[in-house]
């Protein structure tokens, strides 16, 4: 039985909600304290809205904390004496360790670490999770997959390498999108009208991460592919390196870095 449930349903668990539901996951719990929230899952047939965390903790076998960081502690708190040795607590919040987890909840729950990133809101999202090898059979694996590949791409990473995920592809969305909004403010610049400036900054980026993905060409190669002797290419490449462009990316993830460590306290 494919039982989940979903704490908090804001933009990314009543994303993650609706993309599970439309899988057609057999059952689907969903609470938050927000009553509104649950407007938008009316024509879902397959999620049941709870009016308590206890209601909700009771019918599924998979529990997703899609709370905010702030919240966790009040609802491990409220949720520790319903759980059952079998039920498993998916994570995805960047400062709780499967330690911190565990110091609430009781060391015996099975916890799964998970870090998604918000390009989920639309299938295209990346999660990387980690839990102890010993404490989840194969089949619980399986289906703790099957719910998050709903919206994306997982990858398993060794749980000392979360906070570098948060800097890689948890936070990196939004570098992406600055970088977006500058090359159409220097299109807009050049007359360019912005909303045109938007979508092919946004296309152009989009095609050049497929080009890395398909190909499986190293990005320098892809790079120098483009970049012409004497061209317009390696000009801009220049220019950007002047400003250090490349070594502002690695101290702004570097930055991030340090701080998703001081949040879990790694």
């Amino acid at each position: 039985m494919k039982e989940i449930g979903f704490i908090g349903i804001g933009n990314m668990g009543g994303a993650m909600a609706k993309a599970v539901a439309d899988r057609h996951f057999e059952k689907i719990a969903v609470y938050d304290h927000n009553k509104a929230a649950y407007d938008k899952f009316l024509k879902y047939s397959n999620i049941s809205v709870c009016n308590t965390l206890e209601e909700l903790i009771v019918q599924v076998k998979y529990i997703v904390l899609s709370v905010k960081p702030q919240f966790y502690q009040e609802v491990c708190k409220t949720i520790k004496n319903y759980l059952k040795e079998d039920q498993i607590v998916i994570t995805v919040a960047p400062g709780y360790s499967i330690a911190m987890i565990k110091g609430l909840l009781g060391e015996k729950v099975k916890v799964i670490r998970t870090m998604p990133n918000t390009p989920a809101l639309i299938g295209e999202g990346v999660t990387a999770y980690a839990y102890h090898e010993n404490e989840l059979s194969g089949e619980e694996i399986d289906v703790f997959l099957e719910l998050f590949n709903s919206f994306g791409k997982t990858i398993r990473v060794d749980e000392k390498l979360m906070a570098a995920v948060v800097a890689t592809s948890g936070s990196s969305p939004a570098y992406a999108y600055m970088f977006i909004e500058a090359m159409a403010d220097a299109a807009v610049s050049f007359g360019m009208p912005r909303q045109m400036a938007y979508e092919m900054s946004a296309i152009a980026i989009k095609g050049a991460c497929e080009m890395v993905l398909q190909t499986k060409k190293h990005p320098g190669e892809l790079k120098d592919a483009v970049t012409s002797p004497g061209g317009t290419t390696i000009q801009a490449v220049a220019a950007l390196e002047e400003t250090g462009f490349r070594n502002s990316v690695i101290k702004g993830m570097q930055a991030c870095y340090n701080k998703a460590n001081q949040m879990s306290g790694e």
